[in-house]
């Protein structure tokens, strides 16, 4: 099971970095479930596929956008539900510091496809110390 759910996740996180380095907005925002919520990179609260489209549409013509998944952790949370936690290495211009972050979705299997329903970023800067 274990195995199925890690070709999943990837299958996801392998067409989410390719739309990202696209920046397709469209693209993007088909990955996700038609009740989504989403906290990506500006304080912002998105909703749903067009609420995603716009929150993409927004994000600034980088040259070359490209992202690398890892430390990518999954865990079935229910029938049809996954949960899943990893990092996010974002390079949006060629000679830019790679913006890191923490990443968690929320994937369910919607209409018979599997769809991001629940999607956070936050600060891999710690806000506390420790």
């Amino acid at each position: 099971m274990q195995h199925a759910i890690d070709d999943i996740v990837s299958g996801i996180t392998r067409r989410w970095a390719a739309a990202f380095s696209r920046l397709d907005a469209k693209a993007l925002a088909s990955l996700y479930s038609k009740n989504a919520f989403f906290f990506g990179s500006n304080p912002n609260f998105y909703r749903g596929n067009d609420g995603i489209k716009t929150y993409f549409e927004g994000l600034p013509r980088w040259q070359s956008p490209s992202v690398q998944f890892t430390d990518i952790r999954t865990a079935p949370a229910a029938v049809d539900l996954i949960n899943v936690a990893g990092t996010a290495t974002f390079i949006v211009e060629k000679d830019a510091e790679p913006l890191v972050v923490k990443i968690t979705w929320v994937i369910v299997r919607e209409d018979g496809d599997w769809k991001i329903v629940s999607h956070h970023v936050s600060s891999k800067t710690p806000l506390i110390a420790q």
